[in-house]
C-alpha cells in the first residue's frame, strides 16, 4: 500500500510539473509560430497555432525598417563589455574582502553592500548629471559606467572565495607569489562556477537593460536593441508577427549563454551561500 501510495504521488508530480512546463512554454511557443505568419493570419479565429504557410516576411521587413543588426551589435558589445569590467572588478574586491586581513575590513565591506538596498531610480539623476559634465552623453561609455562596479557581485564572490582554504594562499606566500598572483593563479580558476554566474547575470542584466541607454543614448545607430524593440512598438504595434520575430532574435543570445555556462550557473549558485 506505501508503496503504491509512493508511485501515485511520483505519478501526480510529473503530471503538476508538466502543466506547470505547458503553460510556461505556451507563450514562447505562440511567439515563435506567431514570427512565422504572414500578416493575414495573424488576426485568424480560433488561432492558428502552427501556421498554414511558413513566411519569413517578418524577419525580412526587421532588418528593413530599422537598423536591427546595428541595434543587436550595440547591445552585445554593451553588455559583452559590462559583464567583462563588472566580473572583474567584482573579483578584485572580492579577493580583497575575503583573504586580505586589514582593519575595518568587515565594517567597510557592511558599508559597500548597504549600496545594493539605494534604488537605481535614487541613483539616475545624480548619475546624469556626472555623465553630462563628463562629456560622456550619448556614449557607450556613458551607458557602461554605473554599472561596472556591483556590489552583489562582490558578495557572491565574496561567499565563494571564503569556502577556498587559507593554505592555499598561504602556501604561495611562503614560495614567495604577490597578491595578484595568488589572485589570477588559485582564486580565479577555484572560483569559475561563481564567475560563470556573476558573468550570466550581469551580460543579462545588459542586454536587457532599457531605461538607462533610453536616458544616455539619442543617436539611433547607438540604440540597443530593448531600445529598438520599444520604437518597434510604437510604430508596428499592430504587426505581431514582426515584434515577435524581434522579441525571438532578442531572446537567443541570453538561451545560448545560458545553456553553455548551465552546469557553472546551478554550480555556483549552491556554493555562493554556502560561507558567511
Amino acid at each position: 500500500m506505501t508503496r503504491k501510495k509512493s508511485v501515485i504521488k511520483k505519478i501526480s508530480f510529473y503530471i503538476f510539473i508538466s502543466l506547470i512546463s505547458f503553460f510556461i512554454l505556451l507563450p514562447f511557443f505562440w511567439m515563435v509560430s506567431t514570427s512565422f505568419k504572414e500578416t493575414k493570419a495573424l488576426m485568424k479565429v480560433p488561432i492558428q497555432w502552427i501556421p498554414e504557410r511558413v513566411s519569413f516576411d517578418a524577419y525580412e521587413k526587421l532588418f528593413s525598417v530599422f537598423p536591427f543588426g546595428r541595434a543587436i551589435f550595440n547591445s552585445f558589445f554593451v553588455a559583452a563589455m559590462t559583464t567583462f569590467i563588472a566580473v572583474f572588478s567584482a573579483s578584485m574586491a572580492a579577493y580583497v574582502f575575503s583573504k586580505i586581513e586589514f582593519k575595518g575590513r568587515n565594517v567597510l565591506f557592511f558599508f559597500f553592500l548597504a549600496t545594493m538596498m539605494i534604488p537605481g531610480q535614487v541613483t539616475m539623476i545624480p548619475n546624469y548629471l556626472v555623465l553630462r559634465n563628463l562629456g560622456l552623453l550619448n556614449t557607450y561609455v556613458g551607458v557602461m559606467l554605473p554599472s561596472f562596479f556591483n556590489a552583489f557581485g562582490t558578495f557572491l564572490l565574496r561567499q565563494n572565495m571564503l569556502t577556498i582554504p587559507k593554505s592555499f594562499s598561504e602556501a604561495a606566500i611562503i614560495d614567495g607569489a604577490s597578491h595578484f598572483k595568488i589572485f589570477s593563479k588559485i582564486i580565479l580558476p577555484l572560483s569559475r562556477p561563481a564567475i560563470a554566474t556573476l558573468s550570466i547575470i550581469t551580460f543579462m542584466g545588459g542586454w536587457n537593460s532599457y531605461l538607462w541607454p533610453l536616458i544616455v543614448l539619442t543617436d539611433k545607430n547607438k540604440m540597443t536593441l530593448p531600445i529598438g524593440l520599444s520604437l518597434l512598438n510604437g510604430q508596428y504595434s499592430g504587426e505581431y508577427n514582426l515584434l515577435m520575430a524581434g522579441s525571438l532574435i532578442s531572446i537567443i543570445p541570453i538561451l545560448i549563454v545560458y545553456i553553455f555556462a548551465q552546469k557553472y550557473f546551478m554550480e555556483g549558485l549552491n556554493v555562493g551561500g554556502l560561507k558567511g
